[in-house]
């Protein structure tokens, strides 16, 4: 795996750490915020043809 793809999917990985806690929270703008990040993230991974496991979003 080259270091590209591992930092994207580390930054996956954040984000949706990132999300699970905004959601206990109850953090409604943080979780808007997340998502689009975890959006952007997911589009430039299929851009790349970098394979994301199942998401827990």
């Amino acid at each position: 795996m080259d270091a590209f793809t591992a930092g994207l999917l580390q930054r996956i990985r954040a984000t949706e750490s990132d999300l699970s806690r905004a959601r206990d929270e109850g953090d409604d703008f943080l979780v808007d915020v997340e998502l689009a990040e975890l959006d952007d993230l997911h589009r430039l991974a299929a851009e790349h043809g970098v394979e994301v496991g199942a998401s827990s979003v």
